[in-house]
Formats: C-alpha cells, structure tokens, sequence
C-alpha cells in the first residue's frame, strides 16, 4: 500500500503524516509531496526521514490513495491526473465539494456512498465536519428544520501564516500579517472572502455542506464565521430546531451512542467542551446541551473539535482506511 501527501509540508500535510502512523500502521511507503520550494526537504514518517518529490512525481509513483491538503487550485489541477493514474484522492480543499459526481464524506454518517469508481473524495470543511457529527443523529431522530450557527474559529484554520501572525503578536514581535487585523486579544466576524449578499465564503460552505452531507436539501441554515485567538480547535454554538419534539436526556444518549462523539455536559463539574482540552484528539465534543425556551422543539448545545484533526487530517484518514478495509482501492 502506498500513499501519497500532497501539500506534505503544510500545517495539516504534517498532521495527516502523524495520523497516518497512527491510524494505518500497514501502509508500506509514504510519498510526501509538494511544491517545487519544498523539494530536498524531508519529513518523519514511522521514524524514517522521507525526502519530499515534485507533485508529477508523486503521480508516476501511482500510489494507491493520495490524500491533498495543498488548496483548490493545487487540486484542481492534480486530483484528475491522480485519478486517470489509478489513484483515488482524498482531497481537504474545496475544490470538488460541491460538484455532484463527488461524494462528500464523514466517514461516521455517509461512507456507505464510496464505490471503487469514486476517484476523487471531498473532505468537508473543518467546521462542518463537527457540526454533522453532532446533528446527523439528531436529524435521523427529530428531524431538522432550521439551524443558527455561530462558529469560533482557531487561526490553524487558516494556516502557519496567521499561527505565526497571533505568536508574533503574543511576543511583541512585527512581522507578516495574515489577516486585516491583529488576531491575539481580539476577534472579528470574518472566515474567508465576502460575498454580495454580506455572507462570507466560510458561512456558506457551512450551508451548502450541510445539506449535502445530510443529504436533505429543505434544512434552513445561517451562520456567522467568526475567527478567535485560538491555536488548537473550533468551537459552535448551535441552536437547531427539530420537526418533532425531543427531550434533552433523550438528546445526550443519542449523542453519546454515536461513534465519535463524546458528550461533556456536567454544569455543576464545570464540564463543558473547550478548544484546550479538545487539541490533539480526534473526537466532537458536545455540550451546553439545553432546551431553547423561547422556540418549540429547539435546542442549543456547543460543539468543539481539533480542526487540524477530525477537521481535516484525521477525517481523511478515516476514509482512506474505510477504502483500504472495504477493499475499494
């Protein structure tokens, strides 16, 4: 089994090489690639220093899966030249996820969709990957109506760019600027570029992936995208209404059968999910998990999750091993 990182050098590249050792301890090369500027560096794999090659490379070698994390146009341009190799793709921009040919998989929800004859697979957005996690049992059960979503995004989200923006800021240090504003001691409503209508690029994929995911086109959803000085997770607050009455015990169990979930609502503990004990694992966390008083059949809960890992690296590692075991490559 060979498997190809494309975008090795990258934030998540070096996370999904840290998930894969984890996860598929079977795999017998990693090719880590990436752009001409990164060629002749190495990267650590299973203890191993792995040189990094040139993206054609990396296709020559026909890998079975290759796993992209290198951005929508990196991926627009290669994913197709991986998959006329044999290769199927599993790829974290949001380049293909929203064409109709590509499933759009959390593995926990929708893996029952791949087929050998999937060649390319989307990843969702890191913030709709934990947002599914949660509601998919619940829309399964009750029904979803309408959900209000405000997320609070770490600055891993967008990159080693605005990490380093909020560490300099952090050490009284000037450098470069990977947002409009300073990020540590502040936050702004603002995930990705702005469209006409006000809404942000970011608040949208939330939209649109959610509908996918769920594959239910009628649920009614807004979002506001706001991004915090955080390094290690998204957080979200969500207030969804069902079609059908619920109770709130009934909710926690539901939640706390799914895999993947782990639900964290003890009040009097002080227990709730949080971005710095949600770093470095790969499940949701949920909780505040409360009835909305002023709406019929309405709840809130808050929703964190690693969005370097299940967000993204870990995501697509789970489908690559879901392919590996259901033999579909």
């Amino acid at each position: 089994m060979k498997i190809a990182v494309v975008g090795a050098t990258g934030l998540v590249g070096g996370v999904m090489i840290q998930v894969l050792e984890e996860m598929l301890p079977g795999i017998d090369r990693l090719i880590p690639a990436a752009s001409e500027r990164s060629i002749g560096k190495k990267v650590l794999f299973n203890g191993n220093e792995i040189p990094v090659v040139t993206v054609q490379e990396a296709v020559e070698e026909k890998p079975e899966i290759a796993l992209f994390s290198a951005g929508a146009v990196t991926s627009r341009q290669w994913a197709p030249e991986f998959a006329k190799a044999g290769t199927t793709v599993i790829d974290n921009s949001s380049a293909w996820r929203m064409e109709e040919h590509v499933p759009l998989i959390v593995p926990e929800i929708n893996a029952g969709l791949l087929t050998r004859d999937h060649k390319i697979i989307a990843n969702p957005n890191c913030s709709t990957i934990q947002l599914v996690m949660a509601l998919a049992p619940l829309h399964a059960r009750f029904g979803i109506r309408r959900m209000v979503v405000s997320t609070y995004q770490s600055v891993t989200g967008t990159g080693m760019k605005a990490l380093q923006q909020m560490m300099n800021e952090r050490n009284g240090i000037t450098g470069e600027m990977a947002y409009k504003h300073p990020i540590d001691l502040n936050l702004f409503p603002h995930g990705g570029d702005f469209m006409p209508d006000g809404y942000t690029s970011e608040e949208v994929k939330l939209v649109n992936e959610t509908r996918k995911i769920l594959n239910d086109p009628s649920i009614l959803v807004t979002a506001t995208v706001v991004r915090v000085p955080v390094k290690g997770g998204h957080s979200e607050a969500v207030n969804v209404e069902f079609n059908q009455p619920f109770e709130t015990d009934e909710v926690r169990d539901l939640l706390n059968q799914t895999d993947g979930i782990i639900v964290q609502d003890d009040t009097a503990a002080f227990l709730y999910p949080m971005p710095l004990t949600a770093e470095g694992r790969n499940e949701v966390f949920v909780g505040r998990i409360r009835r909305d008083n002023t709406l019929p059949n309405t709840l809130n809960m808050w929703i964190v999750s690693d969005n370097l890992r299940k967000g993204a690296a870990t995501n697509a590692v789970q489908i690559a091993g879901y392919l590996i075991r259901h033999h579909l490559v």
